[in-house]
Parts: C-alpha cells; structure tokens; sequence
C-alpha cells in the first residue's frame, strides 16, 4: 500500500483555510497514487481549540468542514477533527472514502497533563477501528493512544498489521528523538507498520515540530519528514516484506533543533495574528540581539525594527554595540533617548517622593518609559512589540511589570540565560551578527552607575542549575541543597521564584521549548503560603 502523510499547519479557529490545506494533501496525495492520505490531529480546527470547542456553532461548522472534505478529497483519507454527537464530544479521527464519511474513531486516551486539558472538552471512546487497505489491516489511532501500548496491543489482536496515528505533538527540546524511540518501541512490541503523522508549527506558546514518521515491524525508520516545515511523505509499505528505506531526513538536535523552534513560533504567531513588522528595544545586552537576530531570522530584516532608547546610565559600549548589531543584521533602528521623560517624570514625582533616596523605583521608572515608547511606536504604525526577557529572569522577577515586560510576545521566555548565550554563538558560527563584546561583557541593566546582574543574582551557571531543579522538576529546597548547592542561595532562589508569580502572569506568552515551561505547563497560585 501506499500511504502520504500530510504534515500540515493549521490555524486554530480557521476551519475555511484548514479544509482548503486538508483537500490540497489529499490532491497531492491523489497525485503520488496514495491508497490512504493521513491528515494530523484535530486538523479541521487546529491545535488545541480550547474553549472553542465549548461553541456548539464551532463545532457544527468543525463537522460541516469534514462533509465536505470528505465529499471533494481526492484520495481516501484520515482526517483529524472535532465531533459531536449524542451529547457528547470527542476528539475524532474520520475516514473518508468514495466522497463520503465511511466511519469515525473517536480517541480512546484523553492526555491531561502538561499543556493537555483534553479531559476538560473530550469523551473518550471506546471502540477500535480497523481498515482494509490493500488486504491489509490497519488501526487506527490519535496521538496518546500511541504514546500507551494497550491501544496498540487491542488493535495488533483483532489483526492490524499497520497502525496509523494521527497526532498533535507539541515540541521541547529533545522530545523528536524520545517520541521516535517510542514509536519503534511500539512496532518492535507488536510486529506492526506504525504511520505517524504529526502537525507542524507555531500556535501561541506551543510549536509543533513535524518530524512524522514509518517505522517497520523490525523497528527500521523507512522514512522521515522534514523538522519544523510542512511537508508531504509518500511511503510504500508492503507487509510480510523486508524493509525498505525510502526518504528519511536528518534529525534536528540540539542548538539547530531549539532555534529552529523559535524560528518556527516566532514566524507563525507574526503570520497568524496578522502583523506585519516587530519593534524591540535594543540595550546592547545579549537578550535584545538575539531576538532582534532571531526576528531578522524568521521575518527578514526589512520587517524588524530596532530602538535604542539611552538613559543617563546608558554605557558608551552598550550603545556601539547595538549600532553594530543592527549594521550587522540590516534592521532599521532609531535612537529616542529615554532622558527628557525620565527627568520630567522624576520632576512629577519628586514632591510625593520628597528626600526618599533612589532606589529600584527610579530603576523601574526608567524600564517603564522604554516600555511606553516602545507600546506607542506599535500603535503607531501596527508593529508587534516582541519582549526579551529569558526564562531565567521570569524565573526570579528580574524584570521590571509594565516595563521590559511589554510586548505582545516573548520569544525566548522558555530559554535560560546561559542557553542564550550558546545559541547566541552557535548562530554566529553560521554569519556573524551579535558583537563579541555583547558575549563577553557581563550582563547589566544599566539602571544605575556600575549595575550589573550579578549583584542581585548568583551567576548564571549556578541560578540556572537551580531553577531547572526547582522549576521544571519540581524538587524542593531541602533535595536541591543536597545535590551541593548552598542553602542559602537555594533559598533565596526558591523565594524569588515563589514572589514572582504575579509578574509572569501578567507577562506576554512566549515559546515553549523545555518541558516545563511558564504558563499551561506550570500553573501556581498567586496568593499562595506554601514555601520551598
């Protein structure tokens, strides 16, 4: 048999477009003599939906979309969809076949975990479906179903020699590599071809990285598509025969792999939400040239706007080294300097302040002005205002709320510091763009004379070694400071992250690339006495 997998990337909530890309895999598919064409995950109204699919009118159009497609493909398919019925709503992989729907399969495994809120929308199922193409048996399943053998052994034991799984996969870093290994577990486990065919793309804060794949029955990979970009596989199987690898493309690890994440999320939230152009500020720091090289990256430079905004404390080399790296990247950039408002707004307030000295608040006014600047430049000419904290200073509350914390997205929320400086330099290896001196300077805020980072934080190295313990494992103080960290500085740690919740909630979404990011993946109260 032949099968095409359509790696495609849908919008969540545009059923028209997303029927328009299903009929089109099915088209090319028809064209490569395809015997199946398989559509991912929830396709018709792409993924997640969330409370959309609490709009019964949303999910009558979700199902008027399958009608159609299943009365125009041109190839019999599998497609990934919404579907109610008997009170009831389900996450549904349909098949159609001959202009008409031959059956449904509704998920049997509802993922509730991580960024998974299936259980909140979803029924389960509990019937199997088992095709008959070519002579051959093939099972039908959708993305957790696979991810547990039971619904594979069901299937493997009423005769399904191939499983096809349709998914919604959402990417971290790594995940490609673990999600592969699984799926040859399954087909070594049961002696079956496993056809899986995942998204691909960015939606909000979850990127789907494609990477959909063949497996053979002997756990050989006859074939893999591309990383991070639609794609359309067209695979042979022919069952009770040997292997035989067709097209596999490499695997992405790594640097490469997290960049072209953020490439991918950067792109389509930009593309999907309709804008055009991003705005940043440009300190001279690593975390504003990365993402003003990311952005050049994923948009093209003509589309990505730079703003220095100089204070008092401003260093001569912050601000050489921001004109270097916009030159270097061809973005345009314009310098307001932030001094005339600060002054004025210091003179406003200097009769409520009275003799109080300076202190963080004369720092946060400054972060604030930038952010106002940088808000009016976008409702100005409709730019996006792209954010450029990392996740290490999510992580702690280094960050200013109403102030570098403006900006409709955060690109590398999810990134610690020191994975920007890796990807920072990985990145100049291929075309130098960020200066040396922006990767060797130590970092600052420069909100005050001689201010850097290291004189409210413990250096990178050993903060961002605690915080993945704390934050993404979830380990308490006592286990952290047995693992040879001091317990004072694990407590101080442990206490800002705690404090700082109210900040990030208020912060703008941003890419999710480790396996535990801010946001749906870790969901902390605000109010909250629970301690270490």
């Amino acid at each position: 048999m032949r099968v095409a997998l359509a790696q495609v990337n849908p919008t969540v909530g545009d059923i028209d477009g997303n029927l328009v890309l299903a009929l089109e895999a099915a088209r090319e598919a028809a064209q490569a003599g395809a015997d199946l064409v398989v559509l991912p995950e929830l396709v018709i109204s792409g993924y997640p939906p969330e409370d959309l699919l609490a709009k019964p009118h949303f999910v009558e159009r979700a199902m008027a979309a399958v009608q159609t497609f299943a009365a125009e493909c041109a190839c019999p398919a599998l497609v990934g969809t919404p579907w109610g019925e008997e009170s009831a709503l389900y996450n549904a992989a349909v098949h159609c076949r001959r202009g008409a729907v031959q059956g449904v399969y509704r998920k049997r495994l509802l993922p509730n975990y991580s960024v998974f809120d299936e259980k909140r929308y979803f029924a389960p199922g509990n019937a199997n479906m088992l095709l008959d193409i070519g002579g051959s048996g093939v099972g039908v399943t959708i993305c957790e179903d696979v991810w547990q053998p039971e619904p594979v052994a069901r299937l493997a034991s009423i005769g399904a020699k191939v499983i096809v799984n349709l998914s919604a996969s959402p990417f971290y870093a790594g995940k490609g590599v673990a999600r592969e290994r699984m799926l040859v577990r399954r087909a070594l486990e049961f002696g079956v071809w496993v056809v899986y065919c995942n998204l691909v793309g960015g939606q909000d804060e979850l990127v789907f990285d494609g990477r959909s794949v063949v497996i053979a029955p002997d756990g050989t990979v006859v074939s893999r598509a591309k990383s991070f970009e639609e794609d359309l596989l067209v695979v042979d199987l022919e069952v009770g025969a040997p292997a035989q690898v067709q097209r596999v493309e490499p695997r992405v690890e790594h640097e490469p792999e997290m960049y072209a994440a953020l490439l991918a999320g950067l792109r389509d939230y930009i593309r999907k939400n309709g804008f055009t152009d991003v705005v940043l500020g440009l300190s001279g720091g690593i975390d504003s040239a990365f993402v003003a090289t990311l952005a050049a990256d994923a948009l093209g430079p003509e589309r990505v706007h730079g703003v220095m905004m100089p204070s008092r404390y401003s260093s001569e080399g912050s601000v050489a080294d921001a004109r270097a790296l916009a030159g270097a990247l061809g973005i345009d950039v314009v310098e307001l300097s932030i001094e005339p408002t600060f002054a004025a707004a210091l003179d406003t307030l200097a009769p409520v302040f009275g003799d109080r000295p300076p202190d963080v608040t004369e720092e946060n006014l400054q972060a604030r002005v930038r952010g106002m600047l940088l808000m009016a430049l976008s409702n100005k000419f409709g730019w996006l205002v792209l954010a450029t904290g990392n996740k290490s200073e999510l992580s702690v509350g280094y960050s200013t709320l109403y102030g570098d914390m403006v900006g409709g997205f955060a690109p590398i929320k999810d990134v610690f510091k020191t994975r920007v400086y890796e990807l920072a330099r990985w990145r100049n290896a291929r075309s130098p763009a960020i200066p040396e001196s922006t990767l060797v300077k130590p970092p600052s805020a420069e909100l005050r004379p001689g201010q850097t980072d290291q004189d409210t934080l413990p250096p990178y190295d050993v903060l961002d070694a605690i915080l993945v313990e704390y934050v993404e494992l979830d380990r308490s103080v006592d286990e952290i400071v047995a693992m040879g960290h001091d317990r004072v500085v694990v407590e101080r740690v442990a206490a800002m992250v705690d404090g700082a919740e109210y900040k990030r909630r208020q912060g703008p979404v941003g890419i999710k690339v480790t396996p535990k990011a801010f946001g749906k993946d870790r969901r902390m109260p605000i109010t909250n006495r629970f301690r270490g």
